[in-house]
């Protein structure tokens, strides 16, 4: 069975995806279902361990919520990839401009910096021009 339907009087060529037949949406909203009863069902066993395992002791909650992490992370972290995607290029941008702004402030100060010792500077041999003239009159 073809996936396109071609309209020949339209014209332009163009291909347009035929409408699902209704064997195919059953089975997708079937496995939609199925999808939710497994993570229902693997909710519900995490948390039921997770509870037995809270009453025998408390300091086996971390190694539970790795377990839970361990149990999430195949079907999760593609997904998480593509949606953290965007915070990452936000953050690397938002650090470079910061890096920019920082350099230029430490560059600006160390100019100041340099102007006031040269001033410090100038002022000292000034001294020292005008302390051996004081000295050499008594």
């Amino acid at each position: 069975m073809s996936k396109f339907k071609v309209d020949v009087n339209a014209g332009n060529g163009q291909s347009q995806p035929a409408p699902p037949p209704a064997e195919e949406a059953e089975s997708t909203a079937s496995s939609k279902a199925e999808a939710e009863v497994d993570f229902v069902t693997t909710a519900c066993t995490i948390g039921v361990v997770g509870v037995a395992a809270a009453l025998f002791d408390v300091a086996l909650i971390p190694g539970m919520v790795i377990g839970v992490a361990a149990a999430f992370a195949p079907k999760y972290v593609p997904k998480l990839g593509d949606r953290l995607q965007p915070l990452f290029n936000s953050t690397v941008r938002g650090a470079y401009k910061l890096t920019r702004k920082a350099r230029s402030a430490v560059a600006e100060a160390k100019e100041k910096f340099s102007d006031i010792a040269a001033e410090v500077d100038a002022e000292h041999a000034t001294e020292a021009k005008s302390a051996p003239a004081a000295g050499a009159t008594p």
